[in-house]
């Protein structure tokens, strides 16, 4: 099938009225489909079901013979598991935390503290050096944006090249020293997939960055989420920067909400003995000490990071054959159309779509129609303001396998759609330029309809 734009406008109008005619009965079915928010599905959450009868009525003591039941214990959290992503996150478990559920708190958090407190290696609080800046890799995740707009920080977007964010761009603008911070997720990005290279890495590591308390916020979501044998892994950004002279750089993060509950797991924080200092400081003015029994929990269902990727192994026979019924009905429809291009990524849980300049809202609104959310366009930018209007967020890991597929479907036509809709709209903008009578016509129908 020839692209588009090099069919004739007949043929072009022929197959949007095929495309009207699958809308029409697409909407007739009275959907409900929902694929906005990448979450677990019932299927991945009963994985992990034994967990809900651990530690035991009489399995309370850690391997510190401390009682979890009770205050104690380190604001680091267990250090049994404290390894169990030690691996995953590149760290010694004397240089990890372990919080409660939510790695995205912790990110919070560290923001606030920043603002509040100042970080090591830094002048002061930064709520007192205002404007303050953060780099925005995009397409990226909505929440790391939604805590730069709560906290007033300006937002720098910067494009990813399928290895990392551009690193000329990166390097050009940490000579501001007005730009503090930046957000990474380095393996399987959200929404991307795509992994940081090691050279990219390395970049990030050596840098210089013209404010000495510049912070690398490294959300590691995904460290274990693979979708094929391909298991990628994200080289170490603890030892890159500590290589580069800059060991106090990064802020590490991940959790274990897509590997047990996303409810009730873990969320781990890793970085130089400096930084945990620093934290834990802040954090003991926060909090007594975690949830550790959650923590023993988790220790007595997974074991080790053998355990962790059993597990993980059980949750890709359930996802990848999502991705692969997206990737299928995305290309039934729209392969060699040139109406759209999209990820086959080997691991995470997002696919990204992007379509021709101008198009995405109008997709979020035709899926609508047929009984389809979608995550909003825009959503993977700051503010929600993708310039181009043309990358949606798709999120197949949630709805049953055959949700998925019909979803797909429903995307792929509303894709279609769109696109014959543009084309043609501009063929006859282009007509009516061209053509005095044309012109006139449209021109007497516009003041008519005002």
């Amino acid at each position: 099938m020839s692209e588009l734009a090099n069919r004739s406008t007949p043929e072009l109008s022929e197959l949007r009225q095929q495309a009207l005619r699958d809308f029409a009965a697409f909407r007739a079915r009275q959907l409900k489909l929902d694929m906005t928010r990448g979450k677990p599905s019932p299927e991945q959450l009963d994985l992990s079901t034994a967990m809900l009868s651990l530690p035991g009525n009489r399995d309370t003591l850690t391997e510190q013979g401390e009682d979890a039941r009770n205050y104690g214990g380190g604001s680091q959290g267990l250090p049994e598991a404290r390894a169990l992503l030690a691996d995953a996150l590149g760290a010694p478990i004397d240089q990890i935390l372990v919080g409660n559920n939510s790695s995205l708190a912790l990110m919070h958090d560290c923001i606030v503290f920043a603002l509040l407190k100042g970080v090591p290696g830094g002048r002061g609080p930064w709520s007192e050096e205002k404007p303050i800046s953060f780099l925005c890799p995009v397409p990226g995740y909505d929440r790391h944006f939604a805590i730069c707009e709560e906290y007033d920080i300006r937002m720098i977007p910067v494009p990813l090249t399928g290895e990392g964010p551009d690193m000329d761009r990166v390097e050009s603008c940490i000579a501001d020293p007005s730009v503090k911070g930046m957000w990474c997720v380095p393996q399987y990005s959200n929404p991307t997939g795509e992994t940081y290279s090691n050279e990219t890495v390395m970049r990030l590591g050596a840098m210089r960055a013209a404010a000495p308390d510049f912070r690398l916020f490294w959300d590691n979501a995904y460290a274990v989420h693979h979708l094929t044998e391909n298991r990628h892994k994200v080289a170490s950004i603890l030892d890159a920067c500590a290589a580069g002279g800059h060991a106090d750089r990064p802020f590490v993060f991940a959790s274990t909400s897509k590997i047990t509950f996303g409810g009730a797991g873990l969320g781990f924080f890793a970085s130089s003995p400096a930084n945990m200092r620093w934290l834990v400081a802040r954090m003991s003015r926060r909090t007594i000490g975690p949830d550790k029994l959650n923590q023993l929990r988790h220790v007595r269902f997974l074991r080790d990071g053998e355990g962790v990727r059993k597990l993980m192994d059980q949750h890709r026979a359930l996802l990848a054959p999502k991705f692969d019924a997206v990737a299928g009905a995305l290309a039934e429809r729209l392969d060699g159309t040139g109406a759209a291009r999209w990820t086959r990524p080997d691991g995470g849980y997002f696919i990204t779509l992007d379509m021709s300049v101008g198009s995405a809202s109008r997709v979020v609104e035709l899926a609508k129609e047929i009984g389809l959310a979608l995550t909003p366009a825009g959503a993977t930018h700051p503010l929600g303001r993708d310039p181009n209007d043309r990358t949606l967020r798709i999120a197949p890991t949630n709805p049953p396998l055959a949700e998925v597929r019909l979803a797909a479907q429903g995307i792929a036509l509303c894709v279609l759609l769109a696109a014959t809709e543009a084309l043609l709209a501009k063929r006859e903008g282009d007509a009516t330029s061209h053509t005095p009578e044309l012109a006139n016509r449209r021109t007497k129908a516009t003041a008519k309809a005002s």
